[in-house]
């Protein structure tokens, strides 16, 4: 007969034999190859829909960018969505799941429209006239662009979560290296999908017509629920847990249905709702009407047995407050970097523009219009290195002690750059627009004029730099100020700030066409040659100067960043004492 402690020992041995089959590096191919599968199917559609839609279905130029942009845009916000899901309802393996499936039946319906003649607008082929396409042939392209975008969604919003889950989260050393490798190799797999897309997937296209273009994508897609499905039974699946945006919406609830209470005129703790082990015990002074949502009013009533809130939804706890407050301290500064999206997100436009240029590099070959965003990947790449391990370590050396940007600085330039990365775009469109109709080509909207599209680069590399700057010092921004337990808001933000820049980009473009119509050709007319895209770009410019007046002020409002009681050289000799490239 076993004893007690035998049968607990045992007990203890199968649970750890169990746990230890699930999860582990052998799942983390899988899940890599599943996102990666996803990126490479989805990151090249905004540049072929940008062809595909001017070409085969006929729209105007400026339809197209509204449709390219607000697809982007929901892109951008379904992974947010699907990220509150899988933490509150689903569990992020059956949220990767759905959107997988999901993806794919919007791959195979996007596939259908290129394959089937009757799915899409009669175009002649030997003119630029297409037939105004049907109400059916819209919704059947909408239908498929929102499934890519659900189903995006779900697999971006929680595969890095479910492979870090595989790790476990030991307080060790070793297990915190092996999870920054992971981190590592998945932004590097993501970007590399992404350059595929970029290159190869719009190669193809450009190659083999439509059908394949398409094609391709819709086999990776199948090969991306296939390689998530195959690996089901190895993952440890972990349960859904309340999430902080549920979090945040009861404060904000709590604090709306407690607006008629008086707060105490001197803080006391025994007046808030203090959670369990907090360090906080009196909220702040900052945007004090959310106080009102951790104010005990009757003990009774408002807490339970175990001190617990009776309702959440009516009572939360100060760290429930403060996390709130420092999300809404940060939005303001990051909502500049809003506007340097904007230029950044004029891709559509300016491959449209690429189309009209001579794209060749030699006589045998040609970089596909779509291709051309690429340009701004590369940039970005190129200016991180060089900024990490040139431009500091020089200046520094130049200086005689430590050289590093402080994270507002570098938020701030970013910004600046974008104004120059639109001007030198306006100057590109001005000085091709003047070629086109020196050649005569004013009414030939789809000729090639004698100016190499390799002008363009100007406008990629300050883009690229301006990018890596603000979009970088936004996300280390939101790191430092925010608590620990929000760490993973930081790439939501930047992915909200994104959908909001395409939403924005939207809105801007319809206006300016609206406006510039009256009397005349609007400035974004589906002939380049007779618009004034050049005048777009430069009224780009002058917004940007207009948000970096607005990103001062901000700045100036926010006060200090964290951390920065210390000197800021000593900061840069303890992070560069670590290792830390950049400071």
């Amino acid at each position: 007969m076993e004893t007690p402690v035998e049968e607990n020992s045992k007990t203890r041995e199968t649970h750890s034999t169990s746990h230890s089959s699930k999860g582990g590096f052998k799942t983390l191919p899988f899940i890599l190859a599943t996102e990666a599968f996803e990126r490479v199917a989805t990151a090249g559609l905004p540049p072929l829909l940008t062809v595909y839609l001017t070409t085969e279905f006929g729209m105007e130029t400026v339809k197209t960018a509204t449709v390219v942009n607000f697809w982007s845009a929901v892109t951008h916000l379904t992974p947010i969505i699907g990220a509150f899901l899988a933490d509150s309802y689903m569990g992020k393996y059956w949220m990767i799941g759905f959107g997988s499936v999901v993806c794919f039946l919007g791959m195979v319906l996007l596939w259908l429209t290129a394959v089937i003649p009757e799915a899409r607008p009669y175009c002649d082929p030997f003119s630029t006239i297409c037939e105004s396409p049907t109400t059916l042939q819209l919704l059947v392209l909408y239908c498929s662009l929102g499934l890519i975008s659900v189903g995006s969604g779900g697999i971006r919003s929680s595969c890095l979560v479910l492979g870090a889950d595989q790790l476990g989260k030991g307080n060790n050393p070793e297990s915190a290296k092996t999870l920054q490798n992971f981190f590592s190799w998945y932004y590097a797999t993501v970007s590399f999908s992404c350059l595929i897309a970029l290159t190869l997937i719009v190669y193809i296209q450009e190659e083999a017509g439509w059908g394949m273009g398409f094609g391709v994508p819709v086999m990776l897609m199948f090969a991306s629920s296939l390689s998530f499905f195959l690996a089901s039974s190895l993952y440890i699946k972990l349960k859904a847990k309340e999430s902080l945006i549920t979090g945040f919406a009861q404060v904000l609830v709590a604090s709306f249905r407690n607006r008629y209470s008086e707060l105490p005129s001197h803080a006391t703790k025994e007046v808030y709702h203090i959670k369990e082990g907090s360090m906080l015990q009196v909220p702040s002074e900052k945007l004090r009407f959310l106080n009102k949502a951790c104010v005990i009013k009757d003990p009774q009533r408002d807490l339970s047995l175990n001190g617990t809130a009776s309702n959440p939804w009516n009572l939360c706890t100060i760290d429930q407050v403060e996390d709130l407050k420092a999300l809404l301290g940060v939005m303001p500064l990051c909502s500049a970097g809003i506007m340097l999206s904007v230029t950044v997100v004029q891709a559509p436009l300016v491959i449209v523009q690429a189309r009209t240029m001579d794209r060749h590099i030699n006589s045998n070959f040609e970089i596909p219009a779509g291709s051309f965003t690429v340009f701004l990947m590369t940039a970005i790449v190129v200016w991180i290195a060089f900024y990490n391990q040139i431009a500091l370590p020089l200046a520094s050396k130049i200086k005689g002690k430590p050289v590093c940007l402080s994270l507002k600085q570098k938020m701030g330039i970013g910004l600046l750059f974008s104004c120059a990365s639109a001007i030198a775009l306006a100057v590109v469109e001005y000085t091709r627009r003047n070629i086109a109709i020196q050649e005569g080509l004013s009414d030939q909207p789809q000729a090639q004029v004698h100016m190499s599209a390799l002008w363009l680069l100007p406008y990629y590399a300050l883009g690229g730099f301006a990018e890596a700057l603000n979009g970088i010092g936004q996300v280390e921004f939101c790191y430092s100020e925010l608590p620990k337990t929000m760490s993973s808001i930081a790439t939501g933000l930047h992915g909200l700030g994104l959908c909001i820049a395409g939403l924005a980009s939207i809105c801007i473009t319809n206006t300016v066409k609206s406006v510039t119509k009256i009397g005349g050709e609007s400035w974004l007319s589906s002939n380049l040659n007779r618009g004034h895209y050049d005048y777009f770009y430069f009224l780009l410019a002058g917004l940007g100067m207009l948000n970096f007046i607005y990103f001062l002020a901000c700045s100036k409002a926010y006060g200090p960043c964290h951390g920065h009681q210390e000197d800021h050289a000593e900061i840069c000799r303890k992070k560069d004492h670590e290792g830390i490239a950049g400071c």
